[in-house]
């Protein structure tokens, strides 16, 4: 049986699972947006209303550590990249290179936000059924004759339920190096590439195969969709968005001014 990991969808009845998913979409816009040019403390604020609602939803901190690993590590290279390339104080001198105070600040927020961001998608993809998503999608390119809503939102529904596929393909290929002894190899960028090219590889076999049998089955962007429902608590929870947002840009005007 398939492990389930912190991207798949999780049965439950918490404020979040009973959330209209078109207003979810639009409070991961409206998050996304605030957090972009956000400051220390509005992070801070951002980030403990984000660790509620996975306490809310039960989600094991312990699986998300363990499924973002290859992310930090990306997010290690981008701090690297901005300490190292930001001019200002520099804190540490070494062959002609500079860490700065003010690159290390710099890095510390672009990962910060980048990781709350990821945060965002992976509540909706845990709350959410791939079925809604295809649905609030089309909903939305409805208004818009020539954008083919439904085929986009097949694509982007299955793109959502594609994500546990690729963790699990993922931590398959990492067992089956591990067991051919990869570790033994110190260079991090050796054992990366021995990763990522059959991960690439397997992810894109699956996608060929999903293609082919969609096809084998008559499948057709034409379905009937999941009907949406709009009720008091999602427009309650529109409110509260907004007011966290216009907090966050109060707190970042006066973290600028001060």
């Amino acid at each position: 049986m398939a492990e389930l990991t912190p991207f798949s969808y999780r049965p439950g009845v918490s404020v979040l699972h009973l959330q209209d998913v078109r207003f979810k979409l639009v409070f991961i816009v409206f998050i996304s947006i605030a957090s972009m040019k956000a400051c220390f403390m509005s992070l801070s604020v951002l980030s403990f209303a984000l660790f509620s609602a996975i306490l809310i939803i039960h989600l094991p901190f312990k699986s998300i550590l363990k499924e973002l690993r290859y992310f930090f590590v990306f997010l290690i290279f981008v701090f690297a990249a901005r300490a190292l390339c930001t001019s200002g104080t520099p804190l540490i001198e070494f062959m002609g290179i500079d860490v700065t105070l003010q690159g290390m600040y710099d890095g510390t927020l672009v990962c910060w936000r980048m990781l709350l961001v990821v945060l965002v998608g992976l509540l909706f993809v845990s709350t959410t059924r791939s079925s809604e998503t295809r649905a609030a999608i089309e909903w939305f390119l409805n208004p818009f004759p020539f954008i083919p809503g439904k085929r986009v939102a097949t694509m982007m529904s299955l793109i959502v339920r594609f994500i546990p596929v690729i963790f699990k393909q993922a931590k398959e290929t990492s067992d089956a190096q591990r067991a051919r002894g990869v570790e033994n190899r110190k260079n991090p960028v050796y054992r990366l590439m021995k990763l990522a090219v059959p991960l690439i590889r397997r992810t894109f076999e699956s996608a060929d195969k999903l293609a082919v049998a969609m096809e084998a089955r008559c499948y057709s962007e034409k379905r009937i969709n999941t009907k949406l429902y709009a009720n008091r608590s999602d427009w309650i929870a529109l409110f509260l968005v907004l007011c966290l947002c216009v907090l966050l840009s109060v707190i970042d005007m006066f973290e600028c001014l001060y």
